[in-house]
C-alpha cells in the first residue's frame, strides 16, 4: 500500500523543508511538526502511515515519545533520526518498536528506501491482518445463532450502525454487550478508525477521569509524564463504555459536556481538544430506575439513549447453545490443542436444558472447562460440563415482601378461568396475591407510584402496567 500522509517531527527547520519538499513532489500529504506537542495535535486529528521522529526535541525526548505513539491502536510506522554516533540509541528504539533508523544527515535517495520498504511492510501486514481475521472473526466476533430474537438484533445492529447516534447496549451479565458494541464499530462508516473501550467499573473513581480524558505532565502525584486520554485515542472512531451506570455524578456531567460540544481538557490542563468519536455505552442495570433514585444524571440518560439496544439473555435465545457450544468447542480446541472430537448427544442435550444464569459467558467458560476435561473417547459428556440443576422458572419474579404460604393449585386447562378469590376475601392466586400485595404497598405509600417502585424493587414502567391491568379490573385508583 503506497506512503499517502507523513508526519515529520524535527527540531531543525530546514531539515523538516528538504524533507517535506521531497515527499511533496511525490504527492504525499505531509504535517510539519518541530515539538511533541505538535505532533500530538496532528495525531489527533487524523491516521499517518509513517512517522519520521528526531532522537532530541525541544519539549521532550524523542525515543520516549516512540513508545506513547506505539500504544495508539491506529500507530503510523516510526522512524527514526538522529546523529552520527548515536548507536546505542538506534539500538534502543529498534527494541521498543521503531520500524528503521536513519543517521543524520541523510539524502533523497535514503527517504526513497525508507518509502518502498514501508510500503512493502504494510502489504504483509494487511495480508496477516487480513489472514487471521478470517480465521477469527467467524467464532470471536460474529454474533452467532439463528434464533429469532438473536437475528432481529443483528438486523437492528446493521441499521444503526450506518449513523453516528449514541448508542445505550442494556442486557445481563455475560450476554455480549461488548460483542455489540464491536459489531456497531465493524459495520460503520467509522470501521478503520480506532476501537476503544473503558469498563468504568474497574478502575478506581479518581483515575476514570484521567483514563477518560488524559492528563498533563504534574496534574496529580504520579503524573509523571503527560498522557492521552480514550477519547483522544478514539478520535475518529469509536469509544465504549462499558458498565456506564457506575460513573458518579460528577463525572457524569463531564462526560455529558463531552457529548453535546465534542470537547473537554485533560486533568490539570486548560488546553481545549475537540474530538470526533462515537459514543456506545453498556450497562446491566436499568438506568431509568438509577435515574429515577438520583443514581444517574437525567440529561445524560436522555443523551446516551439515543438508540437503545436490548440483548436478550441466551434462556430466551431458543436453539441458539447449540450453535454457540460447537463454536466455543473449535476455538477451544486450537487454543490448547487439545484433541476433541465434539459433543455427545446427551451433552447436547444438557446444554439445551440449563438457564443459563451467567449467559453466553458461562457458556463458554463450562466449553472450555469441558474442552480441557474431555473425556478418553475424544469426546464431552454431560458429566465435563458439571451442570447444577437449573433455578425454578420465575423464582425472581415474585412480589418482594413477607406473603402467606399458599396451598398448591391444580393445574388448569387452557379453558378454565383463574379461580375466584375465597368468600373471606383472602386470594387464592399468586396473581391475586401479587395484587394485592402491590396495591396494599401503594396504598403505604399515599398513592406515589415512584416509592411504590422502589419499595417493591420493580421498575416504574412495570408498575404501572400492572396498575393500568387493575384498573381495567374495576379496582379503584386514581
Amino acid at each position: 500500500m503506497p506512503v499517502e500522509k507523513v508526519i515529520m517531527v524535527a527540531q531543525e527547520e530546514f531539515l523538516r523543508k528538504q524533507v517535506a519538499q521531497f515527499l511533496r513532489k511525490k504527492r504525499i500529504d505531509v504535517a510539519e511538526c518541530g515539538t511533541i506537542q505538535e505532533a500530538h495535535d496532528y495525531l489527533g486529528k487524523g491516521n499517518f502511515d509513517l512517522m519520521l521522529l528526531d532522537e532530541s526535541l525541544p519539549d521532550g525526548s524523542g525515543p520516549d515519545f516512540l513508545v506513547e505513539v506505539n500504544l495508539r491502536p491506529s500507530k503510523p510506522m516510526v522512524v527514526m533520526m538522529g546523529a552520527e554516533g548515536s548507536v546505542d540509541t538506534a539500538v534502543k528504539c529498534m527494541s521498543e518498536g521503531a520500524f528503521d533508523y536513519l543517521l543524520k544527515p541523510f539524502s533523497n535517495e535514503q527517504i526513497e528506501i525508507i518509502l518502498r520498504k514501508t510500503e512493502q511492510f504494510a502489504q504483509v501486514l494487511n495480508v496477516n491482518q487480513f489472514l487471521t481475521q478470517q480465521d477469527t472473526e467467524d467464532t470471536e466476533n460474529e454474533i452467532l445463532g439463528d434464533s429469532a430474537s438473536t437475528e432481529q438484533l443483528r438486523k437492528l445492529i446493521r441499521r444503526v450502525a450506518q449513523t453516528d447516534a449514541t448508542v445505550l447496549i442494556q442486557g445481563e451479565n455475560g450476554t455480549g454487550k461488548e460483542l455489540v458494541a464491536r459489531a456497531l464499530h465493524k459495520n460503520s462508516s467509522r470501521k478503520d478508525g480506532p476501537f476503544i473501550k473503558l469498563n468504568c467499573a474497574a478502575l478506581p473513581e479518581n483515575l476514570v477521569e484521567s483514563e477518560l480524558f488524559g492528563h498533563e505532565k504534574g496534574s496529580f502525584t504520579g503524573a509523571t509524564n503527560k498522557r492521552e486520554g480514550r477519547f483522544e485515542l478514539a478520535h475518529g472512531g469509536t469509544i465504549f463504555l462499558d458498565e456506564i451506570s457506575e460513573m458518579s455524578l460528577p463525572l457524569q456531567s463531564k462526560l455529558l459536556r463531552v457529548l453535546q460540544e465534542r470537547e473537554f481538557e485533560r486533568v490539570g490542563g486548560n488546553r481545549t481538544i475537540n474530538v470526533d468519536v462515537r459514543v456506545v455505552a453498556a450497562t446491566n442495570r436499568k438506568l431509568e430506575q438509577s435515574v429515577e433514585k438520583n443514581e444517574f444524571r437525567q440529561d445524560l440518560y436522555f443523551r446516551l439513549n439515543v438508540v437503545p439496544v436490548h440483548v436478550p439473555p441466551l434462556r430466551d435465545r431458543e436453539g441458539d447453545v447449540q450453535q454457540l457450544s460447537e463454536a466455543f468447542t473449535q476455538r477451544f480446541i486450537r487454543s490448547h490443542g487439545v484433541p476433541v472430537k465434539g459433543l455427545t448427544p446427551e451433552a447436547v442435550t444438557a446444554l439445551a436444558s440449563h438457564d443459563w444464569p451467567g449467559n453466553i459467558r458461562e457458556l463458554q467458560n463450562v466449553i472450555e472447562r469441558a474442552v480441557i476435561l474431555c473425556g478418553e473417547d475424544g469426546y464431552i459428556h454431560p458429566e465435563q460440563l458439571g451442570l447444577t440443576a437449573p433455578p425454578q422458572a420465575g423464582a425472581g419474579d415474585a412480589p418482594t415482601g413477607p406473603i402467606e404460604e399458599v396451598a398448591p393449585e391444580p393445574a388448569a386447562t387452557a379453558t378454565e378461568p383463574t379461580p375466584p378469590a375465597a368468600d373471606n376475601g383472602t386470594p387464592t392466586t399468586l396473581a391475586e396475591l401479587e395484587k394485592q400485595h402491590i396495591l396494599n404497598t401503594l396504598a403505604q405509600c399515599d398513592g406515589n407510584r415512584t416509592r411504590t417502585a422502589e419499595t417493591l424493587d420493580i421498575n416504574i414502567r412495570t408498575l404501572r402496567n400492572k396498575l393500568n391491568e387493575y384498573k381495567e379490573q374495576g379496582a379503584d385508583i386514581d
